[in-house]
């Protein structure tokens, strides 16, 4: 067969469109998820047991199960406790289930490697426990675990066109939809995974850019051992 993508041409609104919807159920997915892990991973070191371990059998489920069927679960239960809501939206509900699992488990190892004396010191400053996570704890823990929460977005990124199954118009289901209508599968999944490639090295600039704006004592520690 001979490769032709001039047909592409007339049909890059579409895929333009289908980028921007990646662009922002990854974002909105990030947040959101990021957040929720963050007070996961507190709550993991809680010192109540029942709510441990709700916390611990929470991660295990969604670490344990793949995310298609738990967008499956998310999109069918939705819709039979009430309303259909937008795909779209179940989408970043259930993409931000599974990335908060995950960065939950991130930072609660970015939180164990701070030292014990710097939680006694913030608590000797007659800080709360809250008080000391946020103003002690937080941002050094982010810090060290930083590039494994950029990786794991950036696997978010590209595991939300597994949304196209329920219909999102993103990349994924825009490319679908051209090669069911042109015949082109080679030809539009190649393009496809161009887009992706870009939207993952773009995602990647952003975070790093966003880790030295946040995070600048470990540039400096890098260029300090590189020099």
């Amino acid at each position: 067969m001979n490769l032709n993508y001039s047909f592409l041409a007339q049909h890059i609104p579409k895929l333009v469109d289908g980028a921007w919807m990646t662009i922002v159920l990854s974002s909105s997915s990030i947040a959101l998820g990021f957040i929720i892990g963050t007070l996961l991973a507190v709550a993991r070191r809680s010192s109540f047991p029942v709510l441990r371990f709700l916390t611990a059998a929470y991660v295990e489920i969604i670490r344990n199960t793949p995310l298609l069927i738990q967008i499956f679960l998310t999109f069918f239960g939705l819709s039979m406790l009430g309303p259909r809501l937008p795909a779209a939206l179940v989408a970043v509900i259930a993409l931000t289930i599974n990335t908060a699992a995950y960065s939950s488990e991130i930072v609660r190892a970015g939180f164990d490697s701070i030292k014990p004396g710097q939680w006694e010191a913030g608590e000797a400053l007659g800080l709360s426990r809250a008080q000391v996570y946020w103003h002690v704890a937080l941002l050094p823990a982010i810090e060290r675990v930083y590039p494994s929460l950029s990786s794991q977005f950036v696997l978010l990124m590209l595991a939300s066109s597994i949304t196209s199954q329920i219909s999102v118009e993103e990349l994924t289901g825009v490319a679908n939809y051209l090669q069911a209508t042109s015949y082109r599968p080679f030809e539009t999944y190649t393009v496809t995974a161009l887009i992706y490639l870009a939207l993952s090295l773009a995602l990647r600039g952003v975070l790093w850019l966003v880790g030295r704006i946040i995070f600048p004592r470990q540039h400096r520690l890098r260029k300090a051992v590189t020099a």
